[in-house]
């Protein structure tokens, strides 16, 4: 069982990490509350923050009654942060290779651009955790890992108490909207069966954990369950689930009551983001003013007055914005003082630029029909035509030179010469006046090059004739 201990080391995006809680969730990040989370799924053997703490005075402080080691992050004047990443992703990869007893690593933080470092550690058979806000972690990353761990669940179980950070006060979040249970039944549905496939009994922990290993987003949080076993009793009651107890160990079995009503006409995220691309495809107007995810719920609403995030499997709005921005629907920037503006999108702006590229793939053969492509072959054969004829000539006047010493020979071959010259020439009509014209310099030069040649040579034997 000791080795079945988490040893989790944590790396802290704090730049990251504090500009997204700040515009998503309007409140200051709160390290501690991290870290309690994390105590939950194994031991925290170390803590490391990247940040410029020369701006994060009393961010600082609180770090370091945590026990946080703080490493400054110095951008160049052209603000490039990345190297702050790399030196993160650098110390982990140092510790996954000279810390053998740390097998886990949580990453504070949504950027993407970490996607490479959870890719390494996961070869290196660490468990990966990404800690991060549902509205502005990547997906990717939330996909990727072995857990997400939503920032959103971390603050919901801490106690309501003020924040200790100073400044304006911080405005409420929106309230997120709990996923109704026969949403979570199609994970369930495939957890149970890839457990019985392995012949393994659906015990209730490891059913938890086939559940995230097939899904690393899912919580029991977004359902109204404070923990899996109350999860589980909700579902009982329903009628979705039943639970029996073998040697003290709780099983769950699905039952057949809840076969219909989970299986008919649920939509996913696919279907959310072909609605939202429609509906901002013809407000793109209003979204190249930069409005905030309110503005943007506010025009889908008017489009579509019925929907709502929880049928397509979102806890909140800007979880949708989230996803069409990793799909490129939408374009994000970061406001500290109004939150996050969305843009259109590269797919939004240029829809029809992808289809016309994926057209222009496919009608080359119509165009080569239709007669563009007749001049694409008279450039073809015009480059090398004109190429053979000086390798095929050039020879048969070189060897006729070289030997003949004679000057019959050489007159012979100056006459031979035009008559294969001008054969050549009819074929290609277009040609004839520039052949002509660099075959005269040709065969003009060649009288001096037997006269050159005939001297050359004649510099000891003609002495040693006479």
């Amino acid at each position: 069982m000791e080795e079945q201990q988490l040893k989790i080391a944590v790396f802290i995006d704090y730049d990251n990490i504090e500009i997204g809680v700040k515009t998503t969730l309007h409140r200051e990040f709160n390290v501690s509350s991290v870290l309690d989370g994390l105590k939950e799924r194994g031991e925290v053997v170390s803590k490391t923050a990247y940040g410029d703490w020369s701006r994060h005075g009393k961010a600082a402080r609180a770090f370091s009654e945590q026990g946080v080691q703080m490493v400054q992050r110095d951008t160049t004047p052209m603000g490039d942060k990345n190297g702050g990443d790399i030196n993160l992703a650098l110390d982990a990869l140092e510790m996954a290779f000279t810390r053998d007893h740390i097998n886990a690593f949580a990453i504070v933080s949504g950027d993407s651009d970490f996607m490479p470092l959870v890719n390494k550690l996961k070869q290196f058979n660490k468990r990966v955790y990404i800690v991060g806000g549902k509205a502005f972690t990547s997906t990717i990353l939330q996909r990727n890992c072995h857990e997400f761990v939503s920032y959103e669940s971390l603050i919901d179980t801490e106690p309501s108490r003020s924040r200790r950070a100073g400044g304006p006060a911080q405005r409420g979040r929106p309230r997120r909207s709990l996923l109704p249970l026969n949403r979570a039944m199609p994970l369930i549905d495939r957890a149970l069966h890839s457990l019985d496939l392995r012949g393994v009994q659906p015990q209730l922990g490891l059913l938890k954990s086939t559940m995230q290993q097939l899904n690393s987003v899912f919580t029991e949080r977004d359902y109204g369950a404070s923990s899996f076993s109350g999860f589980i009793d909700k579902l009982v009651k329903e009628g979705h689930l039943s639970v029996r107890s073998v040697e003290g160990q709780l099983m769950v079995e699905r039952s057949g009551d809840g076969d219909e009503s989970t299986n008919g006409g649920t939509r996913d995220h696919e279907d959310a983001i072909r609605m939202l691309a429609e509906v901002l495809e013809t407000n793109v107007d209003i979204l190249n003013l930069g409005i905030p995810a309110r503005e943007v719920e506010a025009v889908v609403q008017a489009a579509d007055p019925d929907f709502k995030g929880t049928d397509y499997g979102f806890s909140e709005f800007a979880e949708l914005l989230n996803y069409a921005r990793d799909k490129g629907i939408v374009r994000v920037e970061a406001d500290l003082e109004h939150g996050l503006r969305y843009y259109p999108g590269d797919e939004l702006l240029n829809p029809s630029s992808s289809r016309s590229a994926s057209d222009a793939a496919g009608s080359p053969a119509e165009v080569t029909e239709s007669g563009d492509a007749e001049a694409e072959p008279d450039t073809v054969d015009e480059a090398p035509k004109p190429k053979p004829k000086p390798p095929a000539r050039s020879p048969s006047r070189s060897r006729g030179r070289r030997g003949s010493r004679g000057r019959s020979t050489a007159a012979r071959k100056p006459a031979a010469a035009p008559a294969a010259e001008h054969a050549a020439p009819t074929e290609h009509a277009g040609t004839t006046e520039h052949a002509a014209e660099h075959l005269e310099p040709v065969k003009r030069p060649a009288p001096v090059e037997r006269a050159m040649s005939t001297r050359r040579p004649a510099g000891a034997p003609v002495d040693l004739d006479d």
